[in-house]
């Protein structure tokens, strides 16, 4: 039975106007970084507790390609199929929801030329695990299931179909009224809301994940022979220096 056919009643009796004023248009990675940038992520949202993804990353080319993610790309298409018999079973979420999730993830962050997608770093699988630990709120587990119906709701109040088989048009019509809390309209306050939420979520897990941090050409604790210490300018804007840990240190004493 496909997930369009959900029993879960319609809220509105009247659907909402599928006009907006800003056209929906796909967003770069680097515009998203920019909005993850100005909204609290990991701590706030994990109850303080952020965990890294494990596991060991997918082989790739050598060199990364220089291009940016000034060109942006279309999100996942949905797919309107089932999942598999074979499909594992989820921690928290129910197969239906991870659909929405996984379609919801690529919206956010999409597969571009530089590096995979949320649903590539495996992110569904990252919020499915954080949503399930005793270290998680029980409100934000209400919080995020309650949230992915009101999107399917408003997806069936204005398209008849649920969020994950909607075309991208479609979706970005939705997501562009509740991706911006400054521009939230009337009716709008519980999906702008858990969009937030879920932003957060996508941000931790593709960043934590070896797609993401290779993406950010991140280079870890790499050995740099040249490293001469801070600048004398910082330390003196600091107001610190390194003469405490000479003191620490007996002129004739061994050091090994």
């Amino acid at each position: 039975m496909s997930d369009d056919k959900d029993p879960t009643p319609v809220t509105d009796a009247v659907a909402r106007d599928a006009h907006l004023s800003d056209a929906a248009k796909p967003v770069s990675r680097r515009a998203a970084l920019k909005v993850l940038g100005t909204v609290p992520v990991a701590g706030a949202l994990l109850g303080g507790v952020a965990f890294a993804q494990q596991g060991t990353p997918t082989q790739q080319s050598p060199q990364l390609p220089k291009q940016t993610h000034e060109t942006a790309s279309p999100p996942a298409e949905g797919t309107g199929k089932n999942p598999p018999k074979n499909q594992a079973k989820y921690k928290f979420f129910t197969a239906a929801e991870m659909r929405t999730v996984s379609v919801l993830a690529d919206d956010i962050i999409p597969r571009d030329s530089r590096s995979g997608s949320a649903t590539d770093a495996g992110v569904p699988a990252f919020i499915d695990y954080h949503l399930s630990v005793p270290e998680t709120n029980d409100d934000l587990r209400v919080a995020m299931r309650g949230g992915l119906a009101w999107l399917n709701t408003e997806s069936r109040t204005r398209f008849k179909k649920n969020y994950a088989s909607l075309t991208p048009d479609q979706r970005h019509q939705i997501l562009d009224d509740i991706a911006w809390p400054d521009r939230t309209k009337p009716g709008f306050s519980q999906g702008t809301a858990f969009f937030s939420r879920f932003r957060d979520f996508v941000g931790s897990g593709f960043f934590s994940s070896a797609i993401g941090w290779k993406d950010l050409q991140y280079q870890g604790n790499v050995f740099n022979p040249n490293w001469q210490g801070c600048p004398p300018e910082a330390m003196k804007k600091l107001g610190v220096s390194f003469a405490l840990m000479d003191t620490r240190i007996a002129p004739d004493q061994p050091t090994g």
